[in-house]
This record gives structure tokens, C-alpha cells and sequence, in this order.
């Protein structure tokens, strides 16, 4: 009797939990904004991005959603304003996101829903840039700014906090599928996602604390035609009063785990037993 008891409660209770249960699919391209990339929004260097998240829907308002997404971000100073600085970076970006969503209309009831969200994330980068050669050297070990041997200038973690928000836009094509595309943007508590953040270092301390390719990579302008020499100690390389930002642009395919419900909200008990 017990067993029947748990069981009826679990295929009354099931199907409903499992009806707002979604999973996402993403696919669409990332980029940044930082001091080798000023533009706020833009399409240009920007790379292929794709994730897989789960929703799960509370109410008609409200969503929990929870996603693992992957791309990556780079910039180069010739495509750029400040091309005489000749630095250029790249890093692959992998991100764990924890977020509240809000449809403006509900999602069952309307075949257009616009949709905002916002949440908490960690994600993990590591910039890296080839010198002449094409040899591939990470960033963060040269203390191309002094991190670490000059003194107020920490070294920066690889692993940090985010703050994911955004909104987006979802059709319901069946009670079982719906596409959209979303904008997320990521607020950075780092200016070093770009490893350019404030001002260039003395070349003779760098050469001492970290070595000949962290000169050579600190400072690239002496590698165009005509060059100029390592600037003096202090002279601005970048701008530490604006942290970097990244964001990605994706299309969405969601599909509904378990049976379907009807936009009245009935459930399906087939797979219940019948006494």
C-alpha cells in the first residue's frame, strides 16, 4: 500500500516538474570590449560560442536557469586606434552560469516572449599572444605590467566572478520546442582579461624580474616599420578606469524534458499505474 502511495505521488508530481523543465542549446559567437577592442558592440574578431544550459520554469513570470558556455575572445592594436602599441592577445573564455529569467508575457500562453535575466557566473581565461616567430607564450607569467614585483599591482586570477544579464527573445514553434536568440553581456571585475590594464613598467626592472620575452611582448611597437624604442616608465598603455567586458550573441534552441502539457496545464499519466 505504501509503494502505491509513493508511486501515485510520483507520476502525479513528476510529469508536472518535468513539464517546465527545458534544455537549452546555444550557438552564436562572442567578443569583447576592452583596451584593444573600444567598441561597446561589435561583430569584428569576434568568435564561434556555444553552451548548454537547463531552465526550469517556477511560474509563468519567473525561471531558474543554470548553463555551461565555452568561446573565445581576442583583439589586435592593427585593427585598432592605437596601432603604433602593436599588441594583440587572445583567450578562450569558459564560463558556469547561475540565473534568474523573467518572460514579459507568459511562456505558455503567447508564441512571442521577450525575456530578461540576470545572474551570477565564474569563468576562467588566460590570454596569450605568438611573438615574431609565431611561438605561442600566456600572458599572465611575464608581468608585462609588474604584477607581482612592482609594488601595488597584484597579480590577477584566471578564475574570477561575473555578473551575467541580458535579454532575449523566444517562439514557440511546438509545445515541445522554442527558438529565440539572446544577448548576454558579462560584467568583469578584471582589467586584465586583455592583460593591458594601466601603464608600462621600467624595461630594465622587467628584463630583471621576468626575462628578455617579457620586454619583447610587454612593448611591440618596435616591431613595425619605422619602430620606436620601449617607452619610459609610466607612460600609459592602457586604461585602468574601465574594467573589460565580454558578451555573447546566440541564437537558442530549447526542448522540453518529459511529457507534454497542454497551455491549460494538464499533464499526461500514461505511463502511471491504473488499479
Amino acid at each position: 500500500m505504501r509503494y502505491l502511495l509513493l508511486l501515485f505521488l510520483f507520476c502525479s508530481v513528476y510529469p508536472v516538474a518535468a513539464q517546465k523543465t527545458w534544455v537549452d542549446v546555444y550557438l552564436g559567437d562572442m567578443n569583447y570590449q576592452g583596451d584593444l577592442q573600444d567598441k561597446r558592440y561589435t561583430f569584428q574578431q569576434s568568435h564561434l560560442a556555444g553552451g548548454l544550459g537547463i531552465t526550469t520554469n517556477i511560474n509563468d513570470h519567473f525561471a531558474w536557469r543554470v548553463q555551461l558556455l565555452f568561446g573565445k575572445v581576442s583583439a589586435d592594436d592593427k585593427l585598432g586606434r592605437n596601432k603604433s602599441r602593436n599588441l594583440n592577445f587572445a583567450s578562450s573564455i569558459f564560463e558556469a552560469q547561475g540565473a534568474i529569467q523573467y518572460y514579459f508575457t507568459p511562456l505558455n500562453s503567447r508564441s512571442l516572449t521577450p525575456y530578461v535575466f540576470a545572474g551570477l557566473a565564474m569563468y576562467h581565461f588566460n590570454p596569450y599572444t605568438h611573438d615574431t616567430t609565431g611561438a605561442k607564450y600566456f600572458l599572465k607569467p611575464l608581468s608585462t605590467e609588474g604584477e607581482g614585483f612592482i609594488q601595488g599591482r597584484k597579480p590577477y586570477s584566471l578564475t574570477q566572478m561575473a555578473i551575467p544579464f541580458g535579454f532575449g527573445l523566444k517562439l514557440s514553434l511546438t509545445d515541445n520546442l522554442n527558438v529565440g536568440v539572446e544577448l548576454g553581456l558579462r560584467k568583469l571585475f578584471t582589467d586584465y582579461l586583455d592583460d593591458v590594464s594601466t601603464t608600462y613598467v621600467d624595461e630594465s626592472q622587467l628584463l630583471s624580474a621576468r626575462g628578455p620575452i617579457a620586454v619583447e611582448l610587454a612593448y611591440r611597437g618596435d616591431e613595425l616599420k619605422p619602430g620606436a624604442p620601449y617607452p619610459p616608465a609610466n607612460t600609459i598603455r592602457g586604461g585602468s578606469k574601465s574594467k573589460d567586458w565580454y558578451y555573447i550573441t546566440a541564437l537558442t534552441f530549447s526542448f522540453r524534458l518529459g511529457a507534454t502539457v497542454s497551455r491549460q496545464g494538464a499533464g499526461n499519466f500514461s505511463n502511471c499505474p491504473t488499479r
